[in-house]
Order: C-alpha cells, then structure tokens, then sequence
C-alpha cells in the first residue's frame, strides 16, 4: 500500500510535473495522507523556480514539547535543515495552519539525475520530521523511563528505555474474532523468525503485559490481542537509519492491520475457488447423469421402436400367411366341388338325344370313406 512507503508519491508527480514543465504556471495543490497529514504546494507563475511546501503532522506524544514558533521541536528544525540545506530553507513563521514551510529552489541543481535525487529526498519529509521526533523524545527520557507515544489516536504505542536495552511495545486489540485468530498466529510466526535470524530486532509476544509496563493505567493496557515488544538498538536510532526506525514503528499496528486483511482475502480466494472446483464437480455429475438418463431413454426407445417393427413385421407376414391358407383353402374347395363344363347345360338343354348316363351314388354311412364306383368293362365285338 502506498502509506508503507516513506516517500509521498503525491509530491513525487506534483514537483515532476512542475519541473518538466515547458511554460511556468501557478501551482496551488493540497494532498492528505495516511496519519492525518496534510501538505500544501504552492508556486507562482511570475516565480515558477521557488516553490512553497507545507506539512502538517501530528505530534507523536501530547508529552512532548513543540517549538513556540513552528509547532515542532528544535531538533526537527535542525534536522530538516541538514537534510535539505542544499536545496531548500526553512521558512520562519511557517504558513497558518501548518507545522513547518520550506522553500524549495531546484535551480542549482543542473543534472535531471540530482533533481530527481532531491525531489525523491522532499518526499521523504515527513519520516525526517516523525524521526527527529522520535529521537528528541528518548533523549528526554534519560537512562530509563516510559513514554506513551500517539501517532493514531486510537492505536497508541510505548517506548520504554532501561539502562540495559530500549523497546517498543504495541498493545493490540481487534474486534474481529478472526482478524484475532490471524494475527495471534502472525505475531507467533514473527517470534520465531525473530530468534532464527542473528541480526534482527528482537521481537516477543505475551497476552499479559511486559514488565516494562508496570504502573501504567489499566485501560491503557486492557487489550484482547496481546501485547508485542520490539528490542531497539542504539545502531536503530542513529544517521539515516533513524527515520527508517521510526517509520516502521509509527506503521506496524497498520502493517498488521493489512496483513490480516491480505490473508482474509487469500482465504476467501482460496474457498471460492474450491467451492467453483466443487460447483464444477456436481454439475458435471449432473450432466453425465442426465446424459446417462438420456442414452437410457434412447435405448429404452430404440427397443421399443424395434419391438414396434417387429410386431409390425409379424403383422404382415401374419397377414400374407392369412392370404395363403385362403387361397390354399379356396384352391381345396374347388377341388372338392363337382367339375362343371361350360356350355355343356346350354347344350344339354338344346340336345335332348345326348344323355349323360348317371352314376349311382351307393349309400354310405358316417365315418366311411368316400369309395368310387367301378364301371363293368365293355368287351368288344371284333
């Protein structure tokens, strides 16, 4: 996230901006950041190489002391005067409503290489002052004592200096049951990769409170995440690592705040997509069944299609079989009936002299069989 980094990217692109400028124009920008700061750019058009540039930051402890003049304590003023001597002055008073107000002039900075290198150093304005701060306040501690440090009202810190080492402890409260769960589990890993690494700041997590902090007030450390201590070494707090030491520590309770939310997303990813893979899974059984049902209703349609054919088959053939045995039938009757010449009554009737001799028909009874009568033979004369 943008607010991790030391560096105001807002400031960054305004300055840019107004240094690749071709034609000088009026400038007049206000840009609010993460921990309630707020910065103001103003430029002329008739005076585009100096430029005017506000910062208002809150005091890191209601204990300290500001200047009566600028709101920030002398050490800030001579550390910002250090730091940006080659470039920019101190404007004293500043302008109303604002801590501090430097002059930046660019001018006799010729290589596009150093300006970059100096805006880039602007940027970092507010780490210079948070961090000569920060050490303004320990030197007032002396050789031990507490100090209760706010940089976010509602997620106050201590600092706490013994003859022996000095830490930072951050209560920490959640009011999530997750976010709890996963920060628990975060502090716990941060332990141990504490311990494992030589050269890394001791770091410890205990869900009563330090012994540092005996005699503080209870609300003040009435917490349901734990408390977590970071040993800080006198190497911490001098020459530029300074305003890298305090940045981290005015930022880690928001870093532990955008862990957690980073891990809820990754989980939530993780379960979406497990649950697309499950949603994936039944849907496709449940094509495949339907697909299944289907060639089940084919095939039952196909047999009973066949079953139709066939009995439509037996039909036909049922029915010519019919045919036959009628004409068979028919054929027997004929056989059976007296055989009958046409014209032969026609003829008879006009005729008289031709008879027909007629046969006798001996009697039979039921059940014989039919026996033809033989006629006597005719002997000849010759």
């Amino acid at each position: 996230m943008a607010f991790f980094s030391s560096g105001s990217r807002a400031l960054v692109e305004i300055l840019t901006r107004m240094q690749s400028a071709e034609r000088p124009m009026p400038v007049d920008h206000t840009v609010f950041e993460f921990g309630s700061i707020r910065y103001h750019v103003e430029a002329s058009a008739s005076d585009p190489e100096n430029v005017f540039l506000s910062i208002s930051t809150p005091s890191l402890s209601h204990e300290a002391s500001p200047s009566s003049s600028t709101g920030l304590p002398e050490a800030a003023l001579q550390e910002t005067r250090k730091a940006y001597h080659k470039f920019a002055e101190v404007v004293e008073p500043p302008r109303e409503g604002y801590a501090l107000t430097l002059k930046l002039n660019f001018s006799g900075l010729t290589r596009p290489k150093d300006r970059v290198k100096a805006i880039n150093q602007v940027s970092r304005l507010q780490s210079v002052v948070l961090s000569s701060q920060l050490r303004d306040m320990l030197g007032s501690l002396g050789s031990s004592g507490t100090m209760k440090l706010v940089y976010n009202q509602r997620e106050p810190f201590f600092v706490s200096k013994t003859a022996e080492k000095m830490s930072a402890v951050f209560p920490m409260r959640f009011r999530d049951d997750t976010d709890l769960a996963i920060a628990t589990s975060f502090f716990q890993e941060l332990q141990e990769a504490g311990s494992s690494v030589a050269k890394a700041p001791q770091c410890s997590w205990s869900p009563i409170p330090p012994p540092e902090l005996r005699g503080e007030c209870v609300h003040r450390l009435t917490t349901n995440g734990g408390f977590v201590s970071f040993g800080v070494l006198s190497r911490h707090v001098r020459g530029k690592r300074a305003a890298k030491t305090a940045w981290i520590l005015l930022n880690f309770q928001a870093y532990v705040k955008y862990h957690i939310k980073c891990t809820r997303r990754h989980i939530q990813s993780r379960m979406r997509e497990r649950m697309e893979t499950l949603t994936e899974a039944i849907e496709g059984a449940r094509l495949r069944g339907n697909e299944d049902g289907r060639t089940r209703s084919s095939q039952a349609m196909v047999k009973k299609r066949k079953s139709k054919r066939r009995l439509i088959s037996f039909a036909k053939v049922n029915k010519r079989l019919q045919k036959g045995f009628r004409a068979v039938l028919d054929k027997i009757k004929r056989l059976r009936q007296r055989i009958r010449v046409k014209g032969l009554d026609r003829l008879r009737w006009h005729c008289h002299c031709f008879a027909v001799p007629k046969l006798p028909m001996p009697p039979r009874a039921r059940g014989q069989e039919h026996r033809y009568h033989k006629l006597p033979r005719v002997k000849s004369t010759d």
